[in-house]
Order: structure tokens, then sequence, then C-alpha cells
């Protein structure tokens, strides 16, 4: 059951996302969609037991594949699907306990979450980067082999 809330809420904040950000109304879906996979696939990874850094570049890296999939289908631009996509692994309520920490001079826990936050940001970046180079390394070497071929 709780899978099922995960999946729910992934897709419309997602979706929702998609809408703030101006997509296009034929892509809403997919935008809910893409939140959707990269957050079960971190929930399900964090649930056992791996890292959640780790969890965030593997399910960024998805979020990033998907998206590039997406806009070669649609004929939209990646950005729209990696931004909706991205959403839900942002660690915004994390961010804001360390804020808050910060300012009730808790600076042990502020600075705990803040190391976690650059983390977890980091990993998403490191996820949407590693997803393109291996899309470049992909595209290179199927074209070399084409030439090849002829």
């Amino acid at each position: 059951m709780a899978i099922l809330a995960q999946l729910i809420t992934s897709f419309i904040s997602s979706a929702g996302f998609g809408i703030l950000f101006n997509a296009p109304k034929k892509v809403l879906l997919q935008c809910g969609f893409n939140g959707m996979a990269g957050w079960i696939v971190y929930y399900l990874l964090v649930e056992n037991e791996v890292d959640a850094v780790a969890a965030t570049i593997i399910a960024a890296i998805l979020v990033a594949m998907i998206s590039r999939f997406f806009s070669k289908l649609y004929k939209t631009p990646i950005i729209i699907f990696n931004v909706s996509g991205i959403i839900p692994l942002v660690p915004g309520g994390m961010a804001y306990n360390a804020m808050r920490s910060f300012v009730q001079n808790d600076y042990i826990h502020a600075v705990q979450y803040s190391a976690k936050v650059m983390l977890l940001a980091g990993g998403i970046a490191m996820g949407l980067m590693f997803s393109e180079v291996l899309n470049q390394i992909i595209v290179k070497t199927s074209g070399r082999k084409r030439r090849t071929q002829l």
C-alpha cells in the first residue's frame, strides 16, 4: 500500500510541476511518469538499504534516460522532462530542516543536514551528467560502426 501511495504522489508532483513549468499539455502524463519512475527506483533502493546518495544517482540516471527517450519521441526539449522528473528527488524538506537548524542555533544538526543536501544535489547533477556522457559515447561509437560498414 505504501508503494502505491509513493507512485501516486510522485506522479502528481511531477505532472503538477510540469504544469508550473509550462510543459505542453500533450506531455504532462509523460512528465508525471518520468518523475514517478525515478522516485520509485530511489524509494525501492533506499528501502533495500542502499545509500541515499547512490540511490539518487541511479534514479537521476534513469530520469535522464527516460527524458531523452520522451524528448525524441514527442519532439519536445529534453529539459521539460528532466526538470519535471527530477522534482521528487530534490531534497527540499532536508534543506528546510538545515535552514531551520541554523536559525535555531543548532549548528551540529544544521551542518549535518546541509552536507546531506549538498551530497544529494550533487548526486542529481552527477546522474544527469553521467547519463548524457553515456548517451554521447553510444552515439559516437554507433556512428563509427555505421561509417565502417558503408
